[in-house]
This record gives structure tokens, C-alpha cells and sequence, in this order.
């Protein structure tokens, strides 16, 4: 199993026009391609702009025009490509904010279809309902690389601790995380929670956000980061578009544990976490 990870998170402006935003992405998996990163990440909702009617006018189907693009890219330049999030449409019409990731072959290895719907009303700060077209998943998502057990989830998912404690149980020693926290949540909790969730499980936490668009009905806060399992920020985006390139070292996962063993001292004879089939 291959222990170095080389990441690249590419933060992209979202346009109204779908076309324009697959083909910013293929610009920077180019421009990147010489620096052969493993694996791109890109955020939530990055080929539509995040706004509830949005959704359903956007969604495609799974192994639509946006899903074969995504699938082309990564065989195209030989690389996991975590294509960030897209509405997606199933066969009874229900809309759901999909993560699918794929592999070096351009073969869909996950899809994750977000099952925490992002229902805000913060006095004096931010409103929003996904639930007013959106639908909840259902599924904990992990994936299986060379590089080992990889978590997926999207955004508010990210909030419920008890989430990312089950990928970690299932193996995942890196949780991949598109997102796209606002101007009220964003300055209080973007760097707190994902390093609290990084410190809790031990794990690389690895959150793409799109660019931030002052213009925008839903202004995202940007800064793109990966924390370390001891809970550092070891590397961080401002709001404009661009991207960042990361080398993490997965040994890291397994010294953190060792010294400081939070997962094996779990008390599971008095409580315990599972999935409900």
C-alpha cells in the first residue's frame, strides 16, 4: 500500500453556465498535471450555483453528461478525482447533492448522496432549506484505494461527529469532505470543525470549498484545508480561486494513534456505535 499522498484541491469560481464550469476544472487538472498529484478534490455543488431551485433544474442522472466528463477527466490524467458534489436526479424524480469519486481508469469507485440537508435560519445570519427540493441519503461511504480506506461525505454530513467516528470504524484514515460553508458559519466554524473532527478520529480531514463570489445568492467562505490527525492545519486556501498541492504521509495516521490511543480506549462494553441496516 502506497503511504505518501499527493493531494491537489482546486477551488473553482461556479458559473451558471455547466459547460464552462467542467471545463474551468480540465484547465486546472492540466495546468496540475505535471506536479502528478494522486488525487483532486473540487467542493460541493462546484457546476451549480447553490440555490435550492437551482438543484432540480441542474440534476442529471448518474452516468449522465456531467458524470461521463468527471469519468473522462480522471482516465484522461490518470488521477482520483473527488468531483466535489452535483445534483443528482433519480428515476422517481427525487433530487439528491451527490459526491461521486472516481478512480485512475475513470471508473466511478463511491457515490455519496449527502444525508444531512443543510435546514439554517441563524438570526441575523444565514437562511437556507435543501430540504425544499433535496432529498436525504442514507448510506456511510467508504472507499477503497491503493492508498487505503478513504471516508466521503458532504459538507453539513460533516457537523454530526457520529458520521465521520463510522467511516473511521470502517477503516478510513483520510475523510474527503466538499463543502461549501457561508460568511456566518464559515469565519466561527470552518477550522473548528473540521479539526475537531480530525483530532476525535485521528484521521487526515481533507475540505475543498468553492471560490468565494461576492455577487453570488449564496456566498461561499472558501479557504480549502487539510488537518492533520493531531488536528493541525496544515494547509489552507484564502476565498479566491486557485488551487493547493499537498503531500501527506499516512504513517502519520498510525503514530497518532499509537501514542495517543483515543480509538482503543473507546469504553464499548458500556457504549457503542453501528450502522442500522
Amino acid at each position: 500500500m502506497e503511504l505518501h499522498m499527493k493531494i491537489a484541491q482546486i477551488q473553482t469560481n461556479v458559473y451558471k453556465d455547466k459547460k464552462k464550469n467542467l471545463e474551468n476544472l480540465e484547465a486546472y487538472l492540466r495546468k496540475i498535471a505535471p506536479e502528478r498529484p494522486d488525487l483532486a478534490a473540487v467542493g460541493e455543488m462546484f457546476s451549480c450555483p447553490y440555490a435550492t431551485e437551482n438543484f432540480p433544474v441542474y440534476a442529471e442522472k448518474e452516468g449522465g453528461e456531467t458524470w461521463t466528463s468527471l469519468s473522462e477527466l480522471a482516465a484522461k490524467y490518470q488521477i482520483y478525482l473527488s468531483a466535489g458534489s452535483v445534483p443528482e436526479v433519480d428515476d422517481q424524480g427525487k433530487v439528491y447533492n451527490t459526491a461521486y469519486v472516481f478512480d485512475r481508469q475513470g471508473r466511478q469507485i463511491a457515490k455519496h448522496r449527502k444525508m444531512h440537508l443543510f435546514d439554517i435560519a441563524i438570526q441575523g445570519g444565514q437562511y437556507f432549506r435543501e430540504s425544499d427540493t433535496l432529498t436525504a441519503g442514507n448510506q456511510v461511504t467508504v472507499l477503497k484505494t491503493e492508498f487505503g480506506m478513504i471516508g466521503l461525505c458532504i459538507c453539513f454530513d460533516f457537523r454530526f461527529p457520529e458520521l465521520a467516528r463510522l467511516m473511521v470504524d470502517q477503516g478510513a484514515k483520510v475523510i474527503l469532505v466538499p463543502a461549501a460553508f457561508n460568511m456566518t458559519t464559515g469565519p466561527r466554524h470552518w477550522e473548528l470543525m473540521h479539526q475537531s473532527r480530525a483530532l476525535d478520529n485521528q484521521c487526515f480531514v481533507v475540505s475543498t470549498s468553492p471560490a468565494r463570489d461576492a455577487n453570488a445568492d449564496y456566498v461561499a467562505w472558501g479557504h480549502s484545508l487539510i488537518v492533520s490527525p493531531w488536528g493541525d492545519v496544515i494547509a489552507e486556501m484564502d476565498e479566491r480561486e486557485g488551487y493547493i498541492i499537498t503531500e501527506i504521509d499516512l504513517n502519520e495516521v498510525d503514530t497518532v494513534r499509537g501514542q495517543l490511543p483515543l480509538l482503543q480506549a473507546r469504553r464499548k462494553d458500556i457504549y457503542d456505535l453501528h450502522c442500522i441496516e
